[in-house]
């Protein structure tokens, strides 16, 4: 079954994998890679018909995995119809010229093989892992379905129960997910390209026609707005031949690029408050409309990871201290990404402990990151917070298929592929003055909504 999830960013791997003991030890540990050492060595081409390839060997284990990105994802949803790049999603599994309805998942299942596919904001992407030797049978069919997707009328009906289905069980069942759905509506506005739910608001959802599935595949799944991703144990010549007798045959074809206003001049909503009587631990939130990779302020973006990690990055971070250590709160972090296509958001969060009020959990969370805009980060945070992004982005390399799915995701935003290559590298060159500086432009910024989600009150 396809799922839809965030993109998976090189910034978010990294941060995930920094909260290890491993990664700690490595970054207190090993000496820094050489500064001009890429990630990957990943080799970049176009085809005549203007699809970009990229090809990253990896000799770990006898398997390959390919990746289709579509530079376009939830956010380009059309007016009042939110929810249409991720119902495309799912009806590309529903054939092509000659792989009938499910066969593609069933054939890889067969080799032992997965696949599956996901829908960001930013992204649509379609990926299969399979034993190298089947290479040719996978990419034979991805092709197939890159040239001519069916999307049958016979399925459609039934498919939208499916997509139904999932929002009910991953959001409309879950009081946190609601949640952090309307924040985000209240921060964006529920009707922008960045407030709209991924997966769609239900009414929209069931107002979605074929045709609109048909013109989104027509406007956004052509050669020159996709980048093809194989990274596993094959040698180069032998991918290069196989993209190009089964990619290459496809059609070029016009296309729309992405068409997204700048963020708006003041949240939809400064505040939110919602009660549920299923929730037993509140929690809260705040959030900022900041710049990222390739919008806004773009210089903030690196300096913006080191300081969503010293901020919040678990135990030593300074809301961990402020708010968990002294009893306040029994969890409490920060997450910014800084690949995005358009404007991102720099978050908070704190889920304050049986007994403490909302009103005083929240206001030492201000004061926490009042206090960072005030003095700004130390030397010895951000040397901290850099060593740690960077040793998780290196121990991420682990993951089968982290290489395409760093490279595609950031490729796919319109970002080179240096940006993924050197990471670790850049992140490591940001430096107190630059950390200081994207606190003050964006922390102090009135573009912020708080949201709390509370126990129904007795």
């Amino acid at each position: 079954m396809p799922v839809m999830t965030r993109r998976t960013s090189l910034g978010a791997l990294a941060a995930l994998a920094a909260a290890t003991p491993a990664a700690r030890v490595l970054a207190q540990g090993a000496p820094p890679p050489a500064q001009d050492r890429p990630l990957f060595g990943a080799k970049e081409w176009r085809l005549p018909n203007g699809l970009r390839v990229v090809f990253s060997e990896n000799r770990r284990a006898p398997v390959v995995a390919q990746y289709v990105y579509y530079s376009a994802g939830g956010a380009e949803d059309p007016a009042g119809r939110s929810g249409v790049a991720h119902f495309l999603e799912h009806m590309m599994f529903k054939g092509s010229p000659h792989v009938p309805s499910g066969e593609l998942s069933r054939r890889v299942a067969r080799e032992g093989g997965n696949d599956n596919a996901f829908t960001s904001r930013d992204v649509t992407a379609y990926y299969q892992q399979v034993e190298a030797s089947r290479l040719p049978m996978i990419m034979a069919m991805e092709a197939d379905r890159f040239a001519a997707a069916l999307i049958p009328a016979a399925e459609f009906e039934s498919e939208r129960s499916v997509v139904l289905e999932e929002r009910r069980q991953r959001t409309d069942s879950s009081p946190r997910a609601r949640f952090q759905e309307a924040f985000r509506a209240a921060l964006w506005g529920p009707q922008s390209w960045a407030g709209r739910p991924i997966i769609g608001w239900e009414d929209e959802i069931r107002a979605i026609t074929r045709e609109d599935l048909a013109g989104f595949y027509g406007r956004f799944y052509a050669p020159h707005n996709a980048t093809l991703l194989i990274s596993g144990a094959v040698e180069e010549a032998a991918v290069r031949d196989l993209v190009e007798r089964h990619y290459g045959p496809v059609a070029a074809r016009p296309g729309a690029g992405r068409d997204r206003l700048v963020a708006p001049s003041a949240p939809h909503e400064a505040r939110l408050v919602r009660r549920e009587a299923a929730v037993r631990e509140a929690v809260m939130m705040r959030a900022w409309m900041a710049p990222s990779l390739t919008a806004g302020e773009t210089r903030h973006a690196l300096p913006l990871e080191v300081v969503a990690h010293l901020l919040g990055s678990g135990q030593g971070s300074r809301l961990h201290v402020a708010l968990v250590e002294t009893g306040l709160a029994v969890s409490a972090g920060a997450s910014y990404d800084s690949e995005a296509a358009g404007e991102t958001e720099f978050t908070v969060w704190a889920m304050p402990r049986r007994g403490v009020t909302p009103e005083r959990l929240e206001a030492e969370a201000v004061a926490v990151v009042e206090r960072l805009v005030q003095e700004g980060p130390t030397e010895a945070e951000v040397a901290r917070s850099t060593r740690q992004l960077s040793a998780g982005a290196l121990l991420a390399l682990d993951s089968f298929g982290a290489a395409p799915r760093m490279l595609g995701g950031t490729l796919a935003i319109g970002l080179p592929a240096e940006v993924v290559e050197f990471w670790p590298a850049r992140l490591r060159a940001v430096t107190q003055a630059q950390a200081a500086e994207a606190t003050r432009a964006v922390l102090p910024r009135p573009l912020h909504t708080t949201g709390w989600l509370l126990p129904e009150a007795a």
